[in-house]
């Protein structure tokens, strides 16, 4: 299998970026594996860190051995990488030497003893009810761009998909009369996503008569941006970065500022769903997470706002929650 991925990697050795044996493994990641754009971008990110640090010490990626892997990692914290960063470094370096030695390129691992730094789970930052509906209406007027900010913004809230599901979505993709679409997520895994009614109004009027071929160009650009359901101004497929642009400028309208991504619009999702009664296991579902503790997180939000209602309208309440609940400041 290497000699094949070898061929295809060929190109991207000849620009210099790096060595040939992880070219090799990046196309691997895609053609193999169907990594995602963004994760493989962030395994090339890595392992030019990782490169480079090798290089500025005279040591060839083939000839490391764990005392390297060990002083890369420390050398990652003492330059104030998060933890979450020195963890996703290393889990790359990892990978890459275990598709070594399961091509035979390398006859270990040297970074498997290597520990794995420590990250605290963050609790997500949901926006509230009210917040969103205010982001929300903070897009007036009904002109091509406003229906498809408009519907940026309720279907991120409606649906719960990432912002790269959003902006991957086909036309072929959207059943507004079901009311289902069909999102590809991480690793290209296919979902069927219920859209709730104001995003599939929003939806319709922007695929309607005044909107999405307002943009249209008299003459495509790329392939497949023809049947890209959200559009930029010049008639391509929006980025993802746009998307990301979009959100962003409405919360800094509404005043929320750097609390706003788009993220945290699918965090809000999941979380004002837990907290209307819906099954966890639905919300993973939905959100298409492949493991239920990931989904959990959002439970630890719903029990700390229980506890912050709890704790401002009864007489008696505690100051802080017995053992397990999660801790409400005093007033």
């Amino acid at each position: 299998m290497a000699g094949s991925v070898a061929g295809v990697a060929a190109d991207a050795v000849t620009s210099g970026d790096l060595p040939l044996q992880v070219e090799e493994f990046l196309t691997w990641l895609q053609v193999e594996r169907g990594r995602a754009r963004n994760t493989l971008s962030a395994y090339r990110a890595d392992l030019r860190g990782f490169v480079a640090w090798l290089q500025e010490r005279g040591v060839d990626i083939g000839d490391v051995v764990e005392a390297d892997v060990a002083a890369y990692v420390a050398h990652l914290r003492h330059d104030g990488r998060a933890a979450s960063t020195v963890k996703r470094s290393l889990v790359s370096v990892r990978s890459y030497y275990r598709f070594q030695a399961l091509e035979g390129g390398a006859e270990g691992d040297p970074a498997a003893d290597v520990e794995v730094p420590r990250v605290p789970r963050g609790v997500p930052k949901a926006l509230s009810e009210d917040e969103v509906a205010t982001l929300i209406a903070a897009v007036t007027g009904d002109g091509p761009l406003d229906r498809r900010d408009r519907a940026i913004l309720e279907v991120l809230y409606g649906t719960g998909v990432r912002i790269s599901e959003l902006v991957g979505l086909s036309l072929g993709d959207v059943d507004l009369e079901s009311r289902l679409l069909r999102a590809f997520g991480k690793g290209s895994k296919e979902r069927i996503v219920p859209i709730g009614r104001f995003a599939a109004e929003a939806l319709a009027a922007w695929l309607g008569p005044g909107g999405r071929d307002e943009l249209e160009p008299q003459r495509w650009a790329r392939r497949g941006d023809q049947e890209a359901v959200l559009l930029n101004t010049r008639g391509g497929r929006l980025s993802r970065q746009g998307a990301w642009g979009i959100v962003r400028r409405y919360g800094d309208r509404v005043g929320l500022g750097d609390r706003l991504t788009p993220h945290v619009l699918r965090h809000s999702c999941a979380t004002h769903m837990l907290d209307h009664g819906a099954d966890i296991r639905a919300v993973q579902e939905l959100l298409g997470h492949a493991s239920i503790s990931t989904t959990q997180l959002y439970t630890l939000v719903s029990t700390e706002r229980l506890w912050s209602v709890y704790a401002a309208a009864h007489p008696r309440a505690f100051d802080r929650p017995p053992a397990g609940g999660a801790p409400i400041p005093h007033r």
